[in-house]
Parts: C-alpha cells; sequence; structure tokens
C-alpha cells in the first residue's frame, strides 16, 4: 500500500469510528431520555386523571349526601330516597364516555346510564378477556375505603374493550359501591404522539451527524486531493526543472565535445595533413621518384580530408558555432543550407525580425535549432518531399519557427495517441514545456507544417530590418 493511502486511511478510520461512536452514544442517550420522559409523562398524566376521578366521585357523593343523610333521619323513606340518588347520578355525565356507576356490595349493578341491560344482573363472576374478577376488584378497592382500579370495559363511543381507570367509593349505610372512570387510551394516543415526536428528534439528530460525517469525509477528500494535486504539481515542476537540467546538461557537453572536436583533433589533423602535402611535394620534386610512395601518400592525403570534414561535420552537429556566435537566424540559414545539400531537397530560409524585436536568450536559440534540426530530419527521413522551407518570425513578445514541407504528410492524432511512434515530436513539446512554449502541428497529403511559438521575455529591444515572409509548403514531424 502506497504511503498516501496509507496516511489517507489514518485520517479517515479514526473520524469514521469516532462519528460512529458519537452516533451510538447519542442514539442510546436519546432513547433513554425518551424512555425517560416517556415514564415521566404517563406519570403525569395518570395522577392528573386519578386526580380529576376523585373530584368527579366527591362531586357525585356531595350531590347525593342530602338525600343520604336524609335515609338515616326518615328510614321509612329509605327505599324512595335510593331511588332518587340513583336518578340523579343517572343524569349527572362528564361527556359521551364519563358517567357514573352503582354496585351493591355483592356484585348487582344498581345503575349503569351507558348499559342499562345491565341493571339489575349480578356481575359478581364478570372476567375480561384476561381472566381478572372485574367488578370483585372495584368491590375490594371500595371495601378497604375506595380506590382506584385498572380493568378492561367497552367504550361506549366505539363499542370495544378498552383500557380504563376507575375510581370507587363505599356508601356504607345503603351498601353501595359508588364510581367512575376514564379510558386510559386517549392517554395512550397522547404518549404516543410524545414517543414518535421524540423518535423524529433521533432521526433528525442522527441525520445531522450523518451530514456532519459526510461533510467531514468531503472535507479529508478535498485536503487529500489538494494535497496529492500539490504534490503532483510540485513533482511535476521537479520533473520538468530536471528534464531541462539533463538537456542543459546535454547541450554543454555537446558544445564541450564540439570545442575538442574543432579546437583540438581538428588541429592535429590539419598539421598531419600539412606534414603529408610538405612530404609529397618533396617527393614530387626530388632526382629520384618513387612513384607507390607518392600514390600511398596522396591516397592518405584524401582520407584524411575526408576524416577531417567529418570530424567538422560532427563538430558543426553537435553545436555549431555560428549558433554562439552569430545566432539563431545565421544557425539555421546554415543548417537549411547544408541539410539542402545533402539530401537534394530545396530549402529555403526566411526570417521575420519586427521593429524592437527581443533578442533571444541561449536557452530559446538552442531550443528552436534542436526543433528545427529534428523536423529536417524527419522530412530528409520520412516525408518524401522535394521542397521544405523554414521561417523565423520573431516580435517584441513571442519568437516562431515554422517548418514546412510538401511532403505525404500523416495521421497527426494517430502519431500523437501511439507511444511507440511521434518520439521527435514529443521530444519536441518537452523541450518547448521547459520554455512554457507550444508545438502546433497541421499535416495532409502534399502540406505539412509544424509551428513552434515560445513566449520571449523582453529585457531590452532593438531594431530589426523587417523581411517579407516566403510562402511556406511541405511540414515536419
Amino acid at each position: 500500500m502506497k504511503l498516501k493511502a496509507k496516511i489517507f486511511l489514518l485520517a479517515i478510520v479514526p473520524f469514521l469510528v469516532a462519528i460512529a461512536g458519537i452516533g451510538i452514544g447519542v442514539r442510546e442517550q436519546a432513547k433513554a431520555l425518551a424512555d425517560t420522559q416517556h415514564a415521566t409523562m404517563e406519570a403525569a398524566y395518570l395522577a392528573s386523571k386519578e386526580l380529576e376521578l376523585r373530584h368527579y366521585v366527591d362531586l357525585a357523593t356531595s350531590a347525593i349526601a342530602p338525600l343520604y343523610d336524609a335515609s338515616r333521619d326518615r328510614p321509612q323513606d329509605d327505599a324512595a330516597l335510593r331511588a332518587q340518588a340513583l336518578d340523579m347520578l343517572e343524569k349527572m355525565d362528564f361527556g359521551k364516555d364519563g358517567y357514573f356507576f352503582v354496585y351493591d356490595m355483592h356484585g348487582r349493578s344498581l345503575m349503569h346510564p351507558r348499559e342499562p341491560a345491565l341493571v339489575g344482573q349480578d356481575l359478581w363472576s364478570l372476567r375480561d378477556p384476561q381472566g381478572a374478577l372485574t367488578i370483585q376488584q372495584l368491590i375490594a378497592a371500595a371495601s378497604r375505603g375506595g380506590g382506584y382500579v385498572r380493568y378492561t370495559w367497552h367504550r361506549p363511543s366505539t363499542g370495544k374493550l378498552a383500557p380504563k381507570l376507575g375510581y370507587v367509593v363505599p356508601l356504607g349505610r345503603w351498601g353501595w359501591m359508588i364510581g367512575t372512570g376514564i379510558y386510559l387510551d386517549d392517554v395512550d394516543t397522547a404518549l404516543a404522539g410524545i414517543d414518535q415526536r421524540a423518535s423524529a428528534n433521533i432521526d433528525r439528530t442522527m441525520m445531522w451527524i450523518a451530514a456532519i460525517a459526510l461533510a467531514g469525509l468531503g472535507v479529508i477528500a478535498l485536503c487529500a486531493l489538494v494535497l496529492n494535486v500539490s504534490e503532483y504539481r510540485s513533482a511535476d515542476a521537479k520533473l520538468k526543472r530536471l528534464a531541462q537540467q539533463v538537456v542543459e546538461s546535454q547541450e554543454n557537453e555537446r558544445a564541450r565535445l564540439s570545442r575538442e572536436l574543432h579546437d583540438g583533433i581538428s588541429q592535429m589533423m590539419v598539421s598531419v595533413k600539412l606534414l603529408l602535402e610538405s612530404a609529397l611535394t618533396r617527393f614530387e620534386r626530388g632526382e629520384t621518384r618513387v612513384p607507390a610512395a607518392e600514390a600511398a601518400l596522396s591516397t592518405s592525403l584524401t582520407r584524411l580530408g575526408d576524416t577531417l570534414r567529418e570530424v567538422r561535420r560532427i563538430s558543426h552537429a553537435l553545436r555549431p558555432s555560428m549558433l554562439d556566435d552569430l545566432g539563431l537566424a545565421a544557425a539555421l540559414e546554415q543548417l537549411s543550407r547544408e541539410m539542402g545539400e545533402q539530401s537534394g531537397i530545396e530549402i529555403g530560409f526566411t526570417q521575420i525580425a519586427h521593429t524592437y524585436a527581443a533578442a533571444l536568450p541561449d536557452a530559446v536559440n538552442t531550443v528552436l535549432f534542436r526543433i528545427a534540426q529534428e523536423a529536417l530530419t524527419n522530412i530528409v527521413r520520412h516525408a518524401q518531399a522535394d521542397r521544405a522551407a523554414l521561417s523565423l518570425e520573431v516580435s517584441k513578445n513571442e519568437v516562431t519557427l515554422a517548418i514546412a514541407d510538401n511532403g505525404r504528410g500523416f495521421d497527426v492524432a494517430r502519431v500523437q495517441a501511439d507511444p511507440r511512434a511521434g518520439v521527435g515530436l514529443r521530444n519536441m513539446r518537452e523541450r518547448l514545456d521547459t520554455l512554457g512554449g507550444d508545438l502546433a502541428l497541421s499535416s495532409q497529403p502534399g502540406h505539412t507544417i509544424v509551428t513552434a511559438r515560445v513566449p520571449v521575455r523582453t529585457s531590452g529591444s532593438q531594431p530589426a530590418n523587417v523581411t517579407k515572409a516566403a510562402k511556406l509548403q511541405g511540414s515536419g514531424r
């Protein structure tokens, strides 16, 4: 695994673990808080309902208290007073599901305003769906002086069984149990709403945590991308500097070898040639002629001359002295002339120098000369052309070199896409990249042109004569 990937994982994995831990902790804490809230609200609801039931029963007993007290003073009217009390309780209600009920202490229903069919029935053994003895639980609570009982009973508004909280009190002299109740499904609905809101809050919190996690991941990824791009650009810049240094080193070495060949070996060979010519002259003027020796010396002089010309050609190819002495234009003109003589191709050269054209740095001169050298070499080897032209245009801020030919042309897209082809073109581009220049290619049968442009920083200007450019034909690769 690469170092960058390891650093990225070391950054992302702890972050994800921390976010996951925070999310789990927040969720569990929120659930515990929601459960506590549920229990608290349930207790508060039930407490308020119990107080409400006690208040209703107190109102009911207060309403029949005069009748209850009168039955003690007038025993002969006890039955009538009881009937009057039941009638009064039957008319007292609070809502469609709020009513009072009366049983005797043996489980017989004495009054039930919502279910009159139960009146007079013995419900002592009545059980709810869970098997609990409902009436016995109510009577037991009343026997203890009053109390609350949870049980299941039909809800009048729906006709369905529903959980109910009842509160009952006894009337000892009459042997009655008076009570009322409220249905708890309303409480359950309210608590379910609270639970739903709490769950929604938990979900929103988790979504916020997830959004923060995604944002954090995005920031980390962006930082990694910026770091990667920065490192890539730094590495690319270093690579370009290295390539430039390599090219400069090659040019320096070529210049050194060129000087060594020109000033060292070439001079020594000229000296040897002069000595051989002197010896041949003495043989020819001497009284005694040795034809074999004269022939050998003549052949040696011929071969030495050929060798001397080859050494000078190699020296010139390595680094033409004219490039350093007279500049780019003179070197290109000489290159065009020599390549034309060697290949038999008609190669023209045109210089266009604008007024106050910029003086070209040595690096620009070298790069453009090598591009021209590479392009002309490609024309000679591959183009099958009979005419070619070089054009050098120098303006205040830019220098443009165009090499054209009338050869067979080539597929620019295929050559650029094929890594095994177009090595010379890639070398041209790499040389121009070090100077911030660009290379343009245009090719079709009968007309191909390679154009190299290099920006020039104006450090000083000098006037230059303007010559009319010749029309370019052909191209180079």
